[in-house]
C-alpha cells in the first residue's frame, strides 16, 4: 500500500473519563521538557508494566508489594496516555510509526500485568490467563477494524484503558486490606471470581462486537454469490 494511500484512523473512545482526561492530557503536554519525546514515554509506560509485574510476583513475600505495583500503575498511565497526546500536541505524529509501536508495547505491558496477577499470592494464573484472553481478543477487534471500518474503537461499556487501570487499582487496594482471600468453592476465591468474570466478560465483548461489525460488513457488501451462478448458468448454457 502506498503511503498517500494511507487514510486517517478515527479514533472512538467514549470512556466516563474521557473528557477529563484529555483536558489533563493536554496541560501535561503543555508543560512537558522539550527533550522528553513520545518515544521515551511509550517506554517509560512499557517500565511503569514492569514496575507493576514486580509488584505482584513481590507479593508473594508481603503485601507491602502491592504499592510498588500501584505505583507502578500510575507510571503505566503516564506514559501510556502521553505518548500518542504528545505527538498530536506538538503535530509531530508519524501514523504508522507510532500505530506500531505503540501497540506493541501495550500488548507486551498488558501481559506484563495480567501474567504479573496471575503470579501473585492472591489470583491463580489459569484465572488471569482468561482475563488475558478477553483482553488480546478486544485488542484484536479493534486492530481489525482499523483494517476494514478505518476506526480505532478506544472504550467498551463506557470504559477504556484508564478506567480498567482503576479497577485493577481498586483490586490491589482490596488484596492489601483483605489478604489472600478465604476459599469460596474448589480453590477458588473472592479474586479469582472478580478476575474471571472481568475475563468473561471481555470474551463475550470481543464475540458480540465480532457479530455487530461482521454484520455491518455484509450490508455494505452484500453476498454476490447470485451473480457468480448466473455467470455459472449462462457459461453452460453457451457450451451447448
Amino acid at each position: 500500500m502506498a503511503r498517500d494511500a494511507l487514510k486517517p484512523i478515527e479514533r472512538v473512545q467514549e470512556n466516563l473519563l474521557a473528557r477529563s482526561e484529555r483536558r489533563l492530557l493536554n496541560w501535561i503536554c503543555g508543560r512537558m521538557p522539550a527533550w522528553i519525546s513520545p518515544d521515551l514515554m511509550t517506554f517509560i509506560g512499557l517500565a511503569g508494566a514492569v514496575i507493576v509485574f514486580a509488584g505482584y510476583v513481590g507479593s508473594n513475600w508481603g503485601d507491602e508489594w502491592l504499592w510498588l505495583a500501584i505505583a507502578g500503575y500510575v507510571i503505566h498511565w503516564l506514559g501510556d496516555s502521553t505518548d500518542g497526546s504528545l505527538a498530536r500536541f506538538r503535530k509531530i505524529e508519524r501514523p504508522r510509526y507510532g500505530y506500531f509501536l505503540d501497540h506493541s508495547c501495550d500488548g507486551l505491558a498488558s501481559t506484563l500485568v495480567v501474567v504479573g496477577i496471575g503470579l501473585s499470592a492472591y489470583v491463580a494464573l489459569e484465572v488471569a490467563l482468561v482475563a488475558l484472553a478477553g483482553y488480546l481478543l478486544l485488542s484484536i477487534h479493534a486492530f481489525l477494524s482499523v483494517r476494514v471500518l478505518g476506526e480505532l474503537k478506544l472504550s467498551h461499556l463506557k470504559a477504556g484503558p484508564t478506567e480498567l487501570r482503576l479497577v485493577l487499582i481498586l483490586l490491589t487496594l482490596a488484596m492489601i486490606a483483605f489478604g489472600p482471600d478465604r476459599e469460596i468453592i474448589g480453590g477458588i476465591n473472592g479474586f479469582d471470581l472478580f478476575v474471571g468474570g472481568v475475563g468473561c466478560i471481555l470474551i463475550a465483548l470481543f464475540t458480540l462486537q465480532t457479530w455487530i461489525t461482521a454484520r455491518r460488513l455484509a450490508n455494505e457488501e452484500p453476498s454476490r454469490n447470485g451473480e457468480w451462478k448466473v455467470r455459472q448458468a449462462k457459461g453452460d448454457r453457451s457450451k451447448l
